[in-house]
């Protein structure tokens, strides 16, 4: 039998039926799973309940499918119809702590040294400059690294479109060489897509080319667990060696990039390429420009201000979706927007929206006039903040990949008491498609996280000094 064409999506038991026969394609069968599931999702008798919470006396992480507890010391799974605890580790020392970890997995298409090297690993630094790759299912150590005795190392990323992770520094004054190099004043260094992006405190970002700074640089190839002349012949990777300085700068590489923008940075994406960047003058404050990165030229109706009177400011970022559109978030409306402009055109691009979300308001907002019982009138001296607990006030926007979905945190205090509920929308047209509620209260004085995947909601809040993760499961609606 044939698979199905011409898009026709096929029953649940046809795709099952065809599985067991051997009919598959892995991304098809991927893509197929995935419509089914939210389908699912969609259906009214269908709802997500909440099934576990936890507190803890330190900050909690959520990363595909995982909730780390204790500094990532215990860790549970979300498989399961609620979670269930995989590993915990042996306390650590202050100096054993982790300072920072990364949850990866090996691409799908290279083979490994080791079977275990597929499997899913978390690499976790520690205070005294170790770097460890754990088992992600186990926590059994599979591997370790000495960094460096001369520099102390606490944060780790990820250049995620170059298969590449980092580990940086806490921030040291610069050397004269280094001062010279890339000047005065940097406060902070991040690698991404390929690209240096060095901040300064004078509200300026540069960007250089990594790749360019390798091939220029770079004195020799080091691997772990074997020797270099760096260390005299002393092996890569080991106590008290650790990994040596391959890269010697000697002078300014060429700046790809420049822009004075306020303290929010600058984001690049979109197609063909611009950025996006609020400038540091204080009348440029809750604006943001959308500009070509080829020229720099602003693009028609590239300024884009919600004008909103609030306590946190609106946010603004390129859609995750690798679509090229821009996500501007407000308390009251949600934009999509898109960039229309060709590659090698000269008209400038412009940015029109895609759609919009809007919040239900209670038309009868409070008057800004009160009348008192001698008949006086008197003027409110502040009005109503866009961003008013009592009313129902847009908070986040989550992407789920996977099912393409766009998941939308919504407040509402009107009864007395912070409640949030998730608006799901579909991710091309903005279609509302269901509303999930949260069981616990939600108080917007505390820091909130909330992610979706898949058929998991996982809520993470701090109150005070504690923190409390909650998570719903999708389940079949009692009736």
């Amino acid at each position: 039998m044939a698979p199905c064409r011409g898009g026709r999506a096929g029953s649940a038991a046809e795709l099952l039926s065809r599985r067991s026969r051997g009919i598959r394609d892995v991304g098809t069968l991927m893509r197929h799973n995935m419509r089914l599931l939210r389908g699912v999702i969609l259906q009214d008798n269908r709802s997500f309940n909440k099934v576990w919470s936890k507190t803890s006396k330190s900050t909690i992480m959520y990363e595909n499918g995982k909730i780390y507890f204790e500094n990532y010391q215990s860790c549970y799974s979300c498989v399961h119809s609620e979670p269930q605890v995989l590993y915990k580790l042996p306390k650590r020392s202050k100096l054993e702590k982790f300072e920072d970890a990364l949850l990866c997995q090996s691409p799908l298409d290279k083979t490994l040294a080791s079977s275990s090297d597929h499997k899913p690993s978390l690499l976790a630094l520690t205070a005294n400059n170790w770097l460890y790759r754990l088992s992600a299912e186990t926590g059994e150590e599979l591997q370790r690294v000495y960094l460096s005795s001369n520099h102390k190392f606490r944060y780790l990323g990820w250049d995620v479109s170059q298969e590449m992770f980092y580990v940086k520094s806490v921030q040291n004054k610069g050397t004269s060489l280094a001062r010279q190099v890339f000047g005065n004043g940097v406060t902070d260094v991040v690698l991404s897509q390929g690209v240096l992006a060095v901040s300064y405190n004078n509200k300026s970002v540069k960007l250089y080319s990594f790749e360019h700074i390798v091939q220029r640089y770079l004195t020799e190839t080091l691997t772990l667990g074997k020797q270099s002349s760096l260390l005299g012949s002393k092996t890569v990777g080991e106590v008290p060696f650790g990994i040596p300085v391959n890269i010697q700068i000697t002078d300014c590489p060429p700046v790809l990039f420049e822009v004075s923008c306020s303290s929010n940075g600058v984001q690049i994406g979109g197609y063909p390429w611009h950025y996006i960047y609020t400038p540091p003058q204080k009348n440029h404050k809750g604006t943001h420009h959308i500009c070509s990165l080829k020229d720099n030229t602003m693009a028609t109706n590239g300024i884009q201000n919600m004008d909103c009177l609030s306590l946190e400011s609106d946010g603004i970022f390129f859609h995750p979706d690798d679509s090229g559109r821009i996500i501007h978030v407000g308390p009251t409306t949600i934009n999509v927007l898109k960039i229309l402009g060709e590659l090698n055109s000269r008209s400038p691009s412009k940015v029109v929206e895609d759609f919009s979300m809007t919040t239900h308001r209670n038309n009868n907002s409070t008057s800004q006039v009160t009348v008192t019982s001698s008949g006086r009138a008197v003027k409110r001296r502040f009005h109503q903040l866009d961003d008013d607990p009592d009313q129902e006030t847009f908070r986040m926007v989550e992407y789920e990949d996977e099912l393409d979905l766009l998941a939308v945190v919504v407040t509402n205090g009107e009864e007395g008491e912070g409640r949030a509920h998730i608006r799901l929308h579909d991710n091309l047209s903005g279609q509302l498609l269901r509303k999930v509620d949260l069981v616990e209260p939600w108080d917007e004085t505390y820091r909130h996280e909330l992610f979706f995947d898949k058929d998991t909601i996982v809520h993470i809040e701090q109150k005070n000094t504690n923190f409390c993760c909650h998570v719903y499961k999708l389940n079949t609606a009692r009736k």
